[in-house]
């Protein structure tokens, strides 16, 4: 895949590649947001599917086509798969769509399946994009300048669960270690959730408490200015697509003020 990409672009794909890595995360964030907004604004339904190839197009500029195909992709094909068989087959109409064997598909349903599911695409798909293009530590740095307690608060959030299943882990080997049953057939797996989930809560308590005694130790809450190590700055790169931005939700705004009123 980077071998194609590199032979496509040259080195007027590494340009764009840098230029991607060089935005300041809160840019590429309002990027991501715009997309999202902008897929509840147009009003086809269509629009949402196409956010995936648009996405995708950014993606490819940073090289990291693959990776996106692969959470992207795969997992909202199977959800949205789910989806259409659902609506379809269950939500009951006059109208009927076609007749496969004993299945019967409905027209309401399948048009209600398309834009649920064209909804879904228009969110997924760019916060796969955020999160493949800006790393989570730029992130939290940038949003530090605005407000230190969202951004201790984002970073708790995407912290919390891998460190949770780390901590039940641990918790499962020990509880093997004192002859507890936690492999076979799901009674038995349900049975040994009981030891597990009390020391996992108990445990997430306590972590939560020395977390808040070591900010306070800090001066999180003192209120002053703080330093940061890694200085992340704005470019004229950034303004030119905040610029970029603003012009195309207000196109969009326009588009569906427009729709409305034919």
């Amino acid at each position: 895949e980077f071998y194609i990409f590199k032979k496509f672009n040259g080195k007027n794909g590494e340009n764009m590649n840098n230029f991607f890595k060089n935005l300041y995360p809160l840019t590429k964030f309002y990027l991501v947001l715009t997309l999202v907004i902008s897929g509840f604004i147009i009003p086809y339904t269509i629009y949402g599917y196409l956010l995936f190839v648009i996405c995708g197009i950014f993606v490819f500029l940073y090289g990291k086509l693959g990776i996106y195909v692969k959470r992207a992709f795969l997992s909202l094909f199977l959800l949205t798969l789910v989806i259409f068989l659902a609506q379809s087959l269950l939500f009951v109409s006059d109208e009927v769509f076609a007749k496969i064997w004993i299945f019967v598909i409905y027209k309401k349903g399948l048009l209600k399946a398309i834009a649920v599911t064209s909804k879904l695409w228009a969110i997924i798909t760019p916060i796969t994009l955020l999160i493949l293009i800006t790393p989570a530590k730029d992130f939290i740095t940038a949003l530090e300048k605005i407000n230190p307690k969202m951004a201790f608060i984002l970073l708790l959030t995407l912290q919390m669960i891998p460190e949770m299943g780390k901590q039940a882990s641990v918790i499962l080997d020990s509880q093997r270690s004192r002859g507890v049953e936690t492999e076979g057939n799901v009674f038995v797996r349900f049975k040994a959730l009981l030891p597990v989930f009390i020391p996992l809560v108990l445990g997430s308590i306590v972590n939560t408490e020395e977390r808040a005694i070591t900010l306070e130790a800090r001066g999180f809450s003192i209120g002053e200015k703080r330093t940061i190590l890694d200085e992340l700055k704005e470019t004229k790169n950034d303004k030119i697509i905040k610029m970029i931005l603003v012009i195309f939700l207000i196109l969009c705004i326009a588009w569906r003020i427009l729709w409305v009123l034919k």
